[in-house]
């Protein structure tokens, strides 16, 4: 693990760019704080995940009624929807 001040990182920041992307735990710190950490795009939020596959609930077909897609919200409701009391 690096752990770089702010200053620092903004003198070597290719290379702490390139030492993140080569899978080492790069942090920043402001003094002895550790604020950020530098991780390659490739290891975060979706795109690390699976891609979507069409037809992943087709197991579900069947089991849920249409009606319940087209029954009229009750009245309370519809007036918290429409904004009143």
């Amino acid at each position: 693990m690096t752990i770089v001040t702010i200053h620092k990182a903004k003198t070597e920041l290719s290379k702490l760019v390139q030492a993140a992307v080569n899978g080492e735990e790069v942090i920043i710190a402001r003094g002895a704080e550790p604020l950020v950490a530098l991780v390659p795009l490739k290891q975060r939020g979706a795109s690390a995940k699976k891609p979507r596959e069409p037809g992943m609930l087709k197991h579900l077909l069947g089991k849920i009624p249409d009606d319940i897609w087209f029954e009229p919200l009750p009245e309370d409701e519809l007036k918290l929807w429409e904004g009143g009391d």
